[in-house]
C-alpha cells in the first residue's frame, strides 16, 4: 500500500497553540487534530500545508521548521507519513472552515484532549517540550 503523506501545523500564539476538532460526520468523528491535510501530487509538503490552511482557516502561512516527522499506520489503512511543521506567522483573519470547532490551548494541556491516535504520540512529546 502506498503512503500518504499528511502535513499538520503546530500554530503557535501568546503562548498556545491551535488545535481544531473534527466535525461529527468526518470519519474519526469529534477527535481532535492540528490544522492541515494530505499533500497532493505536485505539491511539496510545505506547499500543501500552505494550501490547507487556507482552505480550512483562511490564513496565508508562513510554513516554519518541522518538528517532527514519523509514520503511523490505522488499521486496514495504507500507511501515513505524519510531518508536523511549526508555523508563528501568518496573514489574513483566521476563521473555522472546517472543524466543529477550534481551541487555542496551552502545550502542556493538549494530553488533556481526544486527539486522533497518530498525533497522540506526537502530543505528548509537545507537551513535555514546549
Amino acid at each position: 500500500m502506498p503512503t500518504t503523506v499528511v502535513v499538520a501545523a503546530v500554530i503557535e500564539k501568546d503562548g498556545s497553540v491551535l488545535i481544531g476538532q473534527r466535525r461529527r460526520d468526518d470519519r474519526h468523528p469529534l477527535k481532535w487534530e492540528f490544522p492541515g491535510g494530505k499533500v497532493e501530487d505536485g505539491e511539496t509538503p510545505s506547499e500543501g500545508l500552505r494550501r490547507e490552511l487556507q482552505e480550512e482557516l483562511s490564513i496565508q502561512a508562513e510554513i516554519g521548521p518541522e518538528l517532527s516527522q514519523y509514520e503511523f499506520q490505522y488499521p486496514e489503512r495504507p500507511p501515513v507519513l505524519l510531518i508536523f511543521h511549526r508555523v508563528t506567522e501568518w496573514r489574513g483573519e483566521m476563521r473555522n472552515g472546517a472543524f466543529e470547532q477550534i481551541v487555542w490551548e496551552r502545550p502542556s494541556r493538549l494530553p488533556d484532549y481526544d486527539f486522533l491516535e497518530g498525533d497522540v504520540d506526537f502530543v505528548r512529546r509537545l507537551a513535555a517540550r514546549l
